[in-house]
């Protein structure tokens, strides 16, 4: 509401300030705890001054011989000075790569220096770090807060989560920190993290959780912690610390065009690394569990031909005959939901909690089996080698096939025969029927499929005889079906499922 005689010019200073004292007293301005809380705490140096002491630096050297490459001139053929710079300059010359410089002999050795950060989870002396930082070192070096300079010895390393852990001896108790639950951290949740950046000594620096999950390497154990807290060279090895001092990550990789920080930092989340931790420590080496099933991933078109609904799970591309999954009853074609107690979102989950799962457990899985969900009980063995996404094999030659085909879904498929086996070196233990030709820009070239493999089921039935394929399909059709779903195997029998384009 406006008052036509409030205007400045009337009313002297003392008034206007109790005007407004008695506003304030009367309309008072709330503020919002979610506003507050955005603003974050208001110190953290009660976390700092709790765990800095834990945290320490890394120095790696590593001795390596220096190779010494010169450039030869461009002389024209038959040059009298060519034997000279051979002789001198060569690989096997005292000046070349394999010479050893001064008189030749052994080549010049140099060390090469790494910096990075760790830290203490023990007060006896046990030391987390990162493996790249210690990789191939000759000599490790655990650097205190203080200034004192530790030997370390590699207790165990691990290169698929990239931890390693060391061990030094000290004359006093050394300050350690602990594991804290990372499956509790969420989005938004601040954190600190303490490291030795382009080798300054300990740096702290702030943030928040940006995202959690986040699958960057190709090694399928991937589930890191994303934080804006500023993560540069020197950093990886350090701890990611809540607000209560607990270790919820190993920063270990970021994402930068530059190599400093761009607010794009990951960190080893603390649930996958303390058993990582735990198993090094206790053996020496990791030993993770083991089912015995090579997947692939279930996409769009395969989740509708399987009447998933939505694209989930992990399709069973093939069972080891020796592992653990053969005698629990999981067929090629189950999809795979759950694995002991979890779902399994994507086939990149199971790897990951097979591999955390203790060797010797046993587990219920459940599968879907021709829309049936199934729970199947196993017993986990220790992992060889880790599942494998099916292989595929594009080097065959579609030329000069014989002339017997039926063209299903622009691929020309024939009842494999001796003849064919032979051309095309298919096992006798692969049967089926043998794809002779894909036209190019088809449905089947644009699954990769390719002449020389082998359709070896059906909408997970056998394929039996080219006819019966061609029925099968236009069943689907008439069923209301856009894709049909093929197990095909190439010529060594490693198999893999393709959902077909039939509309």
């Amino acid at each position: 509401m406006i008052f036509p005689f409030f205007t400045p010019m009337r009313f002297s200073r003392a008034v206007i300030g109790a005007f407004l004292a008695a506003s304030l007293v009367l309309s008072p301005v709330a503020t919002s705890p979610v506003s507050a809380a955005a603003r974050g705490p208001d110190s953290l140096a009660d976390v700092v001054d709790q765990v800095l002491d834990a945290v320490v630096n890394i120095s790696a050297s590593t001795t390596v011989s220096e190779q010494r490459s010169v450039q030869l001139p461009q002389l024209p053929p038959g040059s009298p000075f060519q034997d000279f710079f051979e002789e001198f300059f060569g690989p096997n010359g005292p000046n070349g790569q394999q010479g050893g410089g001064q008189g030749g002999g052994q080549r010049p050795q140099r060390k090469s220096s790494s910096l990075g950060s760790g830290f203490i989870i023990d007060s006896s002396g046990i030391v987390v770090t990162n493996n790249h930082v210690i990789a191939d070192a000759n000599e490790i070096t655990v650097i205190l807060t203080d200034g004192t300079r530790l030997k370390a010895e590699l207790v165990g390393r691990d290169t698929k989560v990239d931890l390693a852990v060391l061990r030094v001896k000290s004359d006093k108790p050394l300050k350690s920190v602990k594991f804290g639950d990372s499956d509790k951290v969420r989005l938004g949740d601040w954190v600190v993290a303490i490291g030795n950046p382009f080798g300054l000594g300990g740096t702290v620096t702030t943030g928040i959780v940006s995202a959690r999950n986040r699958d960057i390497s190709d090694n399928s154990y991937g589930q890191y912690i994303q934080t804006d807290a500023a993560i540069n060279k020197g950093n990886s090895g350090g701890p990611l610390f809540n607000l209560q001092g607990e270790v919820i990550g190993v920063n270990t990789a970021i994402l930068s065009p530059t190599g400093g920080s761009i607010g794009i930092g990951f960190s080893v989340p603390s649930t996958m690394a303390k058993g990582v931790v735990e198993q090094l420590i206790q053996f020496g080496e990791t030993r993770r569990g083991w089912l015995g099933v090579r997947i692939q991933n279930v996409d769009e078109t395969i989740a509708e031909s399987l009447g998933l609904g939505t694209a989930r799970g992990a399709l069973v591309a093939d069972v080891d005959p020796k592992g653990p999954a053969k005698p629990a009853g999981i067929e090629a074609g189950d999809v795979i939901l759950r694995f002991d107690g979890h779902d399994v979102k994507e086939s990149k989950d199971l790897p990951r909690l097979v591999g955390q799962t203790a060797v010797g457990k046993t587990v219920e899985i459940v599968v879907m089996r021709k829309g049936k969900e199934l729970t199947k009980t196993a017993k986990l063995e220790r992992l060889q080698e880790a599942e494998k996404p099916a292989k595929i094999d594009e080097s065959k030659s579609d030329k000069n096939l014989p002339a017997m085909s039926r063209k299903v879904a622009g691929m020309e498929v024939q009842p494999l025969s001796d003849e064919l086996r032979k051309k095309f070196t298919v096992k006798d233990s692969v049967k089926g029927l043998i794809v002779t030709k894909v036209e190019p820009n088809s449905v089947a070239a644009d699954k990769r499929i390719v002449a020389g493999d082998v359709i070896v089921e059906v909408q997970q039935e056998p394929a039996t005889s080219p006819d019966a394929l061609a029925r099968r399909i236009e069943t689907l059709k008439k069923d209301g079906k856009k894709s049909v779903l093929l197990l095909v195997s190439n010529a060594q029998g490693d198999t893999r499922f393709v959902a077909v384009s039939i509309e």
